[in-house]
């Protein structure tokens, strides 16, 4: 076999999703298994070794063309480095993790953030394909990000690059504290945990609404069935996060200037009525010569993201 094939490592809190992908971003296979991370950081590191090899067992013509194994890790790191710094839901801390697994396995490996390489692997493989400058959001606890620019992932000086979500875009009199520690973070209004966050402030107001209706912990979900049902306290809350991701993007337009904005997590889900609320604001906002042909679209691989992104760190990094 003389073609270059790459795996990934998508490195989560509970589970540990590897995948097989030939030089042209091509899923071949998955396997996957327990984190266990409360067995420690060289449990879990192991854990990822032993999951690599049972997808590419070593010996086979497989394993004699595999090139390198990309990881993609939820955190602060220090990519050139290798090192995982700090991990929220991994025992890591400073961890040489490039170093270990290097020598658990055999093979060259590439450590970068979950958001970047599922950035990554949607330019690779999926809503980006063909499109060689896009900017990619992702919508869930947090909100993740990663530019691509001339079909290349832009890490920055320390590997920061595509912190969209701690862009500092809701106004003082509106913003709150962020888990980061700084104030009106865009993840603050647009992501899962934010979108719930306002919904609960509105129980707790007393503001005539159908979530208060709901039994159990209020859902991102629940805020758009809401929303799409005519429910007026739903809607400002779904229109406020949407403006604030409309006005990011347009800030972030006139500085990278993409061609496609792709918006995956599971808000994203929300579909068109969420996406139409995004176009109107960014249009509305961006400068013609950095608005016009851009396109905003829902990302494509959804769970395969962060494998197909992550084995994609050594063609597209």
């Amino acid at each position: 076999m003389s073609e270059s094939l790459f795996v990934g490592v998508d490195l989560g809190g509970t589970a540990i999703k590897v995948g097989l992908c030939n030089a042209d971003g091509e899923l071949l296979r998955t396997y996957e298994g327990p984190t266990q991370a409360a067995d420690g950081a060289d449990a879990v590191l192991s854990n990822i070794a032993a999951y690599v090899k049972e997808l590419v067992p070593p010996g086979t013509p497989e394993w004699n063309a595999l090139a390198g194994v990309g990881i993609g890790i939820a955190g602060f790191l220090d990519i050139p480095a290798g090192v995982i710094n700090f991990s929220p839901n991994l025992p890591f801390k400073n961890v040489p993790v490039k170093a270990i697994m290097e020598e658990k396995i055999g093979k060259p490996v590439k450590i970068n953030n979950d958001a970047n390489v599922a950035a990554l692997g949607e330019a690779w493989g999926g809503a980006g394909k063909g499109i060689p400058h896009c900017v990619c959001y992702t919508l869930g606890t947090g909100v993740g990000g990663g530019i691509i620019l001339h079909n290349r992932l832009i890490e920055g000086f320390s590997g920061m690059a595509g912190e969209l979500g701690h862009m500092s875009i809701v106004p003082d009199l509106e913003a709150i504290q962020c888990g980061c520690g700084k104030m009106g973070c865009l993840e603050t209004v647009s992501s899962g945990t934010g979108i719930i966050r306002m919904a609960n402030d509105a129980v707790a107001r007393g503001d005539k609404t159908s979530l208060a209706m709901i039994e159990e912990e209020i859902t991102a979900k629940d805020v758009f069935d809401a929303a799409k049902s005519g429910d007026e306290v739903s809607q400002r809350i779904v229109t406020r996060a949407a403006f604030y991701l409309g006005k990011s993007m347009a800030a972030v337009a006139v500085v990278v200037n993409p061609q496609r904005f792709i918006v995956g997590g599971g808000v994203s889900k929300a579909g068109e009525f969420l996406f139409e609320q995004i176009r109107e604001v960014f249009h509305k906002l961006t400068p013609g010569n950095a608005r016009e042909g851009v396109e905003i679209v829902a990302a494509e691989l959804g769970n395969n993201a962060g494998v197909v992104g992550a084995a994609g760190l050594f063609l597209r990094a």
